[in-house]
């Protein structure tokens, strides 16, 4: 048996199917069965560059087979989080892989009322004030995220480190990276936006209650 038409065949058949694998994948418009077919294309690769002693395609593949399931993995994990927090406390610990650390000190402004905004922030230790409503914000709290709801993507209040901590910070660009990959994530970050709203007018309303002074009568002449 010659194994060099062997070798030509699967390489012309493996080269077929990754051809039927690659036009699928620019119909798709979501990234987790993108990354699927990516996976499968890359195993038909680098199956069909062994016999054919194309090491150039195998090495190319090789490197992007692991790339590929990471990435995979990672959105997997990230939908699987969606889901637990769409039915759980709004909790932001899921979007932690995805933001980056930041030290603040006392004093320290992390943005002012007005100013064009462009990332939101996580608080995972520290004090931190929201200058113009007096709100103190507790360690897991997400603020900065009404920036980019807005239409002007403004910043809504200042916000001003009270006591020396820690924050996490994401990118607009990165949340909507996140949303056009994984759409749950838009809803979920919308009722999470919702809920910081709603939490906002209460503590407003409770402050606006204990600083107003009842008036008292004044009493008739006798």
């Amino acid at each position: 048996m010659d194994t060099s038409h062997l070798a030509e065949h699967a390489g012309a058949a493996g080269s077929f199917f990754a051809s039927i694998f690659v036009v699928a994948t620019l119909s798709m418009r979501t990234m987790i069965p993108l990354r699927v077919f990516a996976i499968l294309t890359n195993i038909i690769l680098i199956a069909t560059a062994i016999p054919t002693h194309n090491y150039a395609t195998l090495i190319l593949h090789a490197v992007l087979l692991p790339v590929n399931t990471y990435r995979l993995h990672q959105m997997l994990q990230l939908v699987r989080n969606v889901k637990r927090s769409v039915n759980s406390d709004l909790s932001m610990e899921w979007l932690k892989p995805f933001t980056t650390e930041r030290k603040c000190t006392a004093g320290e402004v992390l943005f002012y009322k007005d100013e064009k905004a462009d990332s939101m922030f996580y608080i995972v230790s520290g004090r931190f004030r929201l200058v113009e409503s007096g709100i103190e914000l507790p360690v897991g709290a997400l603020v900065g995220e009404f920036g980019m709801l807005s239409p002007s993507n403004t910043r809504t209040q200042t916000l001003e480190c009270v006591e020396t901590g820690m924050v996490l910070s994401v990118t607009y660009d990165q949340v909507e990276q996140l949303y056009v990959q994984n759409p749950a994530f838009g809803f979920y970050f919308l009722r999470l936006a919702s809920a910081r709203l709603f939490q906002n007018i209460s503590t407003l309303e409770q402050q606006l209650a204990q600083h107003a002074t009842p008036q008292v009568a004044e009493p008739k002449p006798a």
